[in-house]
């Protein structure tokens, strides 16, 4: 028996004919879970991957790469730091900047906040915030026009739109003779931006660090310098070299150290929904065990007329093999194109959902990000598909093992 026959004979057992209808249906059924396991997996892992880039990307444009800061919260002359990063071969950019907590007020809406000052032109080169604004340009805050940029959460929170007039309050006082009052400055909003990540959008707002230097009294002092490296994983090297280069004792920091706990907890994630919907895809591929058996009890008289034309018991396994073989492939590669058009189109699909039903699947205030992103890897895809395949085709050992042994004449005794 040549192979080109095992295999011919194996193939027509899974294609539908009014003969064997029952083993076609039963083979569609395997093809069929085994193709939504495996596009189910490359889906959930799409979904996951694009999280862990949007989280990175939209942290790293609001807290940048690494900083530098003061042992005491301020650094008086920051600006030999400044030139000493920037003569970093491995540092693209630094900007200074002032943080500080203040209270918004707009008539009778109020809201804690986090103050952040810049320098407009050096920001820009170390974040993305000049791409976030919706309304206005970062550009506007200009030294001594006291303008302020709010998050777009923040804005709604405050009810507040281009050109409002919004006070900013510290929890510093001033001494007068009527007792302590609070410091206050009128600030116009001149720009919203949105990240689109609840705790910035509706916490953070920007203004210039001049402003800022005077609102907060500190003279020439900043809170720190900000630095864009060009390996942000390597940035915990780079801003300890830097530090150690300018010669001053200060504090670093960088954003693996900041928000490890959100990547590490994707990590774990991933791998944890990596094992549970693998198990899914081996019980699919497993399917393909009591779908042969079935076919094998089904097929008695055809495997005892073969093996008494002269088929060996290898050719009866074969013949199998290619069965269970071609219901795997046929399902991994479904299951696969499948799983890359939804990943593919995800976002549209789930924009056209929300649409439609007029709901939102991920809350601002509840999620860190609203949208659902998706980043589809190849390597992902090859390796699901992979383990889908080698499942399927260890699935086909046995049954074919036991078809390999029916003897002809106990199979066909009562025919």
């Amino acid at each position: 028996m040549s192979s080109r026959f095992e295999t011919w004979i194996g193939n027509r057992y899974v294609r539908s004919r009014s003969s064997n209808s029952f083993v076609s249906l039963i083979s569609a059924i395997s093809m069929l879970g085994i193709a939504i396991a495996v596009s189910v997996l490359i889906l959930v892992l799409s979904v996951v991957n694009g999280f862990e880039r949007e989280l990175q990307d939209r942290l790293l444009t609001m807290t940048s790469h690494a900083n530098i800061e003061g042992l005491e919260g301020t650094i008086a002359d920051w600006r030999p730091l400044s030139e000493v990063a920037d003569a970093n071969a491995r540092v693209r950019a630094s900007a200074p900047y002032v943080h500080g907590q203040a209270l918004l007020m707009f008539d009778q809406q109020l809201s804690g906040a986090e103050l952040r000052g810049i320098e407009p032109l050096a920001e820009d080169a170390v974040s993305g915030i000049a791409s976030t604004l919706q309304d206005g340009d970062i550009f506007n805050l200009e030294p001594g026009r006291f303008n302020i940029v709010l998050g777009s959460e923040l804005a709604d929170a405050l009810q507040v739109t281009m050109g409002d007039k919004v006070t900013v309050t510290l929890a510093e006082g001033l001494v007068t003779p009527a007792g302590v009052v609070p410091r206050t400055k009128r600030f116009v909003v001149s720009g919203i931006y949105r990240v689109g990540m609840y705790e910035y959008d509706r916490r953070l707002a920007f203004i210039n660090i001049e402003d800022a230097q005077k609102l907060y009294r500190l003279g020439e002092q900043v809170t720190g310098v900000r630095l864009a490296v060009t390996d942000i994983f390597n940035a915990p090297e780079i801003v300890r070299e830097v530090a150690l280069e300018n010669g001053e004792v200060v504090l670093v920091g960088d954003w693996t150290r900041r928000h490890v706990n959100f990547f590490r907890s994707i990590q774990i994630t991933k791998s944890i929904l990596f094992i549970i919907l693998l198990l899914v895809v081996a019980v699919a591929a497993f399917n393909i065990v009591s779908t042969l058996v079935m076919v094998v009890r089904d097929k008695q008289g055809d495997i005892a007329i073969l093996r008494t034309i002269g088929a060996r018991p290898g050719s009866i396994l074969r013949i199998f093999v290619t069965q269970g073989s071609v219901i795997g492939v046929i399902g991994t590669v479904a299951g696969a194109l499948f799983g890359i058009l939804l990943a593919l189109n995800l976002e549209s699909l789930v924009g056209g959902l929300e649409s439609l039903f007029g709901i939102k699947l991920l809350a601002a205030d509840v999620y860190f990000i609203s949208d659902l992103p998706s980043e589809l890897r190849i390597a992902d895809v090859t390796l699901i598909s992979v383990i889908a395949l080698v499942l399927s085709l260890a699935s086909t050992v046995y049954p074919s093992w036991l078809a390999s042994r029916t003897a002809p004449a106990e199979a066909l005794r009562y025919d």
